[in-house]
C-alpha cells in the first residue's frame, strides 16, 4: 500500500526525489512462530506486491529509505580570477590567527571554554543522546514490570451461586510476580525511530558546530570593531587638540584686530563638534567591551583590565583562499544539520506507514500466588501464561493515511530547506567576498582622500595664519579632514571584519573542537592512514568529555557505547 501522498510527491516535488533512492541491503528472516509468519504474509499480500517488495529490500522496514540528493552548488565564485582571491585548499580551523594578534587568540580560546550558549547546545547533544538510548531501547521487551499486590475479597451471602451452597465467602489474594510485553518490530516501525533519533543526533552535534562557528566570529568581529573605535577616538582626540591650537591662534588674532569674531565663533563651533564625537565613540566601546565579556560567560567590566591598552586594527591579509563552492557542503555546520534534519523526517514517514501494517506482541507473566503469606513462595503457588497477541488498526486507515501524508509533506519541507540553506550559504560566502574585496578598494581610495585632505588643512593653515586666505577655507578643510579620518578608520575595520564574515561564510573554525586535530582535516573526510580526532567539550568538570566526531565518525573513542 503506497501512500497516495508520496505518488502526489512524485509529480509535483521531482527535486526531492533524490532523497528517496532505495538501498540494495535485504533482510535474512529468522525463523519466526508460525502465527507471526502467517501475519506477516497476509498483512504483505493485502498491502500489494510493489509493497512486499519495498518491505524486502528495506530490510524488513515500511516507508522510503533515505539517500541524500544532490543540490544546486555553483562551479566556481563569481570573483575566482580576482587576483587575491585563491581557490585552492586551506585549513580553516584556527582562521582567526591570520590577524596574527595573540590577545584575539587568547579572547577566542576563552569563548569556546567558557561560552554559555556554547554549553547549552552541547547539553542538547547530551539530550539527544539520550533519546536515542530511548529509541534503541523499545527493541526490547517494552514492558517488564516487578508486581506485588494484597486483596481481602468477600463475597455477598446472596449472590450465585453462594447463597445456594454454604461455605467460606471471605479470602486473602497474595500476588508477587513479572509481567513482560514485547512487540515485535516487523514494519520497522522501532527501527526507523532509532534512524530519526540517529540523524537527530547528528543534527545535535552540527547545531553546536554552528553555534561555536558563530561564536568565533562574533568574538572576532566586536575585537576588531573595538580595536577600529579605539582608532577613531584617537583622530577625534587628536583632531580636538589641533582645533583647540587652531582656535587659540584664531583669539590671538582676534584680539590683534586682523581678524573678525566670526572666525572665533566658527572655530569654537568646530571644536565643539569634535569633541561631541568622542563621548558617543566612548559609549560604543564600552558597549562592544560588555559585548565580549558576554561573549566570553563573563559579567560585564571583567575585560577592562586586559583590553585597556589601545592597539592597533588587526591586520587583514591582501589575498583570501576561498577553495570553491562545493566545500560549503561538507565543512558548513548549518548545511550539514539541515541534511539530517531531513533524514530523521524520512524516517518518520516509516514510523506512520507502520501503523498501517498489525501489532504482533508476545505477553506474559509469571507469579507466586496464595490465599495465606507463607504459601506465597511455595513451587506450587508458581502460575503464569505466554503467547502472541495481534492487534490491527483496520478501521483507522483514514487518519493513518493522513497521518503519513502529514510526515512526508514535513520530510518536503526538509527537504527543500535543506536545499534553501546550500543557496543561501553559496550566497553568504559570495557576498562576503565581493564585501572584502571592495573594502579593501575603499580603504586604499579612503588612505589617499585622508592624505591630501590633510595636506590641503596644513596648507590652508599656513596660509590663513599669513593672511592670504580666510577662515572659512581652513574651516572646510578641517571638516573634511575629521570626517574622511573617521571614515577610514572604520573602513580599516571593516576590511578586517568582512574577512570574518568570509571565514564563518565558510564554515571555518568548527574543527578546534577536535583533540589531535590534523591541519586540513575540515577540507574532506579524514584519510584512511590517519586517526580520527577524538572530539571533547570544554569544562570537562560540567559536562562530559565526549562529543560525537565530525562527519563521518560515527562515534568518538569518549563516548560510551550505544544499545543496539
Amino acid at each position: 500500500m503506497l501512500p497516495f501522498s508520496r505518488q502526489l510527491a512524485s509529480c509535483l516535488f521531482p527535486a526531492v526525489q533524490g532523497f528517496r533512492a532505495g538501498s540494495n541491503r535485504r533482510l535474512r528472516l529468522r525463523q519466526q512462530d508460525p502465527l507471526i509468519a502467517c501475519v506477516a504474509m497476509a498483512a504483505c499480500l493485502l498491502a500489494g506486491c510493489s509493497s512486499v517488495s519495498q518491505w524486502w529490500q528495506n530490510g524488513g522496514k515500511v516507508g522510503p529509505e533515505y539517500c541524500r540528493a544532490a543540490v544546486p552548488v555553483a562551479d566556481h565564485w563569481i570573483d575566482a580570477d580576482h587576483p587575491t582571491v585563491k581557490s585552492v585548499p586551506t585549513d580553516y580551523s584556527h582562521w582567526w590567527t591570520v590577524f596574527n594578534d595573540p590577545l584575539l587568540n587568547r579572547l577566542v580560546q576563552a569563548a569556546y571554554e567558557q561560552n554559555l550558549p556554547l554549553k547549552i547546545a552541547g547539553l542538547r547533544i547530551l539530550e539527544a543522546r539520550a533519546q536515542r538510548g530511548i529509541a534503541a531501547g523499545n527493541l526490547l521487551p517494552q514492558k517488564q514490570d516487578a508486581v506485588a499486590a494484597y486483596a481481602r475479597s468477600k463475597f455477598s451471602d446472596n449472590m450465585y451461586p453462594f447463597g445456594m451452597f454454604p461455605g467460606n465467602r471471605e479470602f486473602s489474594d497474595w500476588v508477587a510476580g513479572f509481567d513482560m510485553a514485547w512487540e515485535l518490530d516487523l514494519w520497522g516501525k522501532i527501527r526507523r525511530g532509532i534512524e530519526a533519533a540517529d540523524a537527530n543526533l547528528d543534527a545535535q552535534v552540527e547545531s553546536y558546530d554552528d553555534v561555536l562557528v558563530m561564536i568565533q566570529a562574533e568574538v572576532a568581529a566586536a575585537y576588531i570593531q573595538m580595536r577600529a573605535l579605539e582608532e577613531q577616538l584617537t583622530y577625534a582626540r587628536k583632531n580636538a587638540e589641533i582645533q583647540q591650537s587652531s582656535l587659540a591662534l584664531i583669539q590671538k588674532r582676534f584680539e590683534q584686530g586682523v581678524v573678525g569674531e566670526l572666525d572665533v565663533r566658527q572655530g569654537g563651533a568646530q571644536l565643539a563638534i569634535t569633541e561631541s564625537l568622542i563621548p558617543k565613540l566612548d559609549e560604543a566601546h564600552r558597549r562592544v567591551q560588555n559585548g565580549l565579556c558576554l561573549l566570553l560567560g563573563l559579567p560585564p567590566g571583567s575585560l577592562q583590565a586586559e583590553l585597556a591598552e589601545p592597539r592597533p586594527i588587526p591586520q587583514a591579509p591582501a589575498e583570501v583562499v576561498v577553495g570553491i563552492p562545493a566545500d560549503l557542503l561538507r565543512r558548513r555546520p548549518d548545511v550539514r544539520r539541515a541534511e539530517r534534519q531531513a533524514a530523521a523526517q524520512s524516517a518518520r514517514i516509516g514510523m506512520a506507514e507502520a501503523e498501517f501494517y498489525p501489532h504482533v506482541a508476545i505477553t506474559g507473566n509469571i507469579a507466586f500466588e496464595a490465599e495465606q503469606f507463607g504459601d506465597l513462595f511455595e513451587w506450587r503457588s508458581i502460575g503464569g501464561k505466554i503467547g502472541p497477541g495481534l492487534q490491527w488498526n483496520i478501521l483507522n486507515y483514514g487518519r493513518i493515511q493522513n497521518s503519513v501524508r502529514v510526515e512526508d509533506a514535513r520530510f518536503q519541507q526538509a527537504a527543500l530547506a535543506y536545499q534553501n540553506t546550500v543557496l543561501a550559504a553559496n550566497k553568504e560566502a559570495e557576498d562576503a567576498i565581493v564585501a572584502f574585496l571592495r573594502e579593501q578598494q575603499r580603504v586604499k581610495s579612503l588612505q589617499r582622500a585622508t592624505d591630501e585632505i590633510i595636506r590641503a588643512f596644513q596648507i590652508g593653515l599656513r596660509l590663513y595664519e599669513q593672511g592670504v586666505i580666510d577662515y572659512q577655507r581652513v574651516l572646510d578643510a578641517l571638516r573634511v579632514a575629521v570626517t574622511q579620518q573617521d571614515a577610514l578608520a572604520q573602513s580599516r575595520g571593516q576590511v578586517a571584519i568582512n574577512l570574518v564574515a568570509v571565514y564563518k561564510a565558510m564554515g571555518g573554525g568548527w574543527t578546534m573542537r577536535c583533540a589531535g586535530y590534523v591541519p586540513g582535516m575540515d577540507a574532506g573526510p579524514t584519510p584512511a592512514d590517519q586517526p580520527a580526532p577524538t572530539p571533547v567539550l570544554p569544562n570537562a568538570a560540567t559536562l562530559p568529555e565526549g562529543l560525537p566526531a565530525p562527519p563521518g565518525n560515527p562515534l568518538p573513542p569518549g563516548l560510551p557505547p550505544m544499545p543496539e
